[in-house]
């Protein structure tokens, strides 16, 4: 298992949601990431989930 890492912003860059998650792969973390957001209604806001390596899984801006 890894941990990632999903991270949603405000408009003026404040952090609403920081919060880190175990996933088998980068496939399972974008479906997790995406359940997540879409619990706490933060789907539209501004956010990325990050892999343990470093790279990007999910981005809206």
């Amino acid at each position: 298992m890894k941990t990632y890492f999903l991270t949603v912003f405000k408009s003026d860059g404040t952090n609403v949601l920081d919060e880190t998650f175990q996933a088998e792969n980068d496939n399972e973390a974008k479906t997790i990431g995406r359940e997540r957001l879409a619990e706490e209604g933060y789907s539209e806001q501004t956010h990325r989930c990050v892999a343990p390596e470093g790279h990007l899984v999910l981005f809206h801006r």
